[in-house]
């Protein structure tokens, strides 16, 4: 009967396995409260990770928006710079481009939402307004340059637009070192590389004004394009067959070959753009024979330079 006795647990060890049970409960409690308050119930911790995706999207968004910015900002350079320049149209200046862009703070309602995400939707609704106007703004001005194109056909032919032979841009428009005289000086014309015997086309239609010697240039050959225009083609090998002053050439005749006389240090052909008695940079008329994706690349090489060959 003792040994019974003593084999059933004591009034003080049940009540001592009692404390450490509600002991035990009472901690669990804390520490799933704490789990709760630092990572929330599972609805909370889905909602958050759904957050950070949609988060996540929109930063991808907002870079795509950045990206289409960028582009819509070169067209409109281009559409100053390039089409209107080329056409003689006025230039659309950025304050119309951006015309509409400020006011009150019409993003407000987006606040309900976290500050994070809130800033992300307030940037990316502003900035797609914004595209919008842009958009809407470069449209009617692409309408208008075909228009003044259309009418201004007859003189579109005779407004330098080609590059006249095919080859790298070795040196740019403007100050320049030059190699051979070893001082700066401004190139008032590109340099493009090419074996000498490569094909030199007109870039416009007009009328021969000088094919023959001129002292640093070589052989050089001047057409009066009329409107304006002049174009020069100089250090040529030779001068096409039936070239001389006087003569009418249309845009893509050959008029010469691409060589190494006068001062030069090689092989190219240096070509100027003179409008109305004035040198201009001949880069912003090679369009119509070159894609957008050349046309910068030309562009590129043409800045990098820091020589001429002339």
């Amino acid at each position: 009967m003792s040994n019974l006795l003593e084999s059933e647990p004591s009034e003080q060890v049940i009540q001592a396995a009692c404390t450490w049970i509600v002991a035990g409960v009472v901690i669990a409690g804390l520490v799933v409260s704490i789990m709760y308050k630092m990572t929330g119930t599972p609805a909370e911790i889905a909602l958050r990770a759904k957050n950070k995706v949609l988060r996540k999207q929109l930063n991808h968004t907002k870079r795509t928006v950045k990206k289409f910015r960028q582009q819509l900002k070169t067209l409109s350079h281009d559409d100053n710079k390039l089409y209107r320049s080329v056409l003689g149209m006025k230039k659309i200046s950025h304050g119309e481009r951006e015309a509409g862009a400020g006011g009150a703070d019409i993003y407000a309602k987006y606040d309900v939402y976290g500050k994070k995400t809130a800033n992300i939707l307030k940037w990316t609704s502003k900035h797609l307004k914004q595209m919008e106007r842009t958009i809407k703004i470069q449209k009617a001005s692409f309408a208008k340059i075909e228009r003044k194109y259309n009418t201004d056909r007859k003189k579109f032919k005779h407004i330098p637009a080609i590059k006249p032979v095919a080859g790298p841009i070795t040196s740019g428009f403007g100050m320049r070192y030059h190699p051979i005289l070893h001082h700066m000086r401004f190139h008032k014309g590109v340099d493009i590389g090419a074996p000498v015997g490569t094909k030199i086309y007109a870039s416009a239609a007009g009328v021969v004004k000088h094919a023959g010697p001129e002292g640093t240039y070589g052989n050089l050959i001047i057409i009066d394009d009329g409107y304006g225009y002049e174009t020069y083609y100089a250090h040529l090998s030779a001068i096409a067959k039936g070239i001389k002053p006087g003569v009418n050439v249309k845009r893509g005749e050959k008029i010469g070959l691409v060589g190494q006389t006068g001062l030069t240090t090689g092989p190219h052909l240096h070509y100027e753009v003179h409008k109305n008695g004035k040198a201009v940079n001949p880069i912003i008329y090679f369009y119509a024979n070159t894609t957008p994706s050349q046309f910068l690349k030309y562009k590129r090489m043409a800045e990098k330079s820091t020589k001429s060959m002339d």
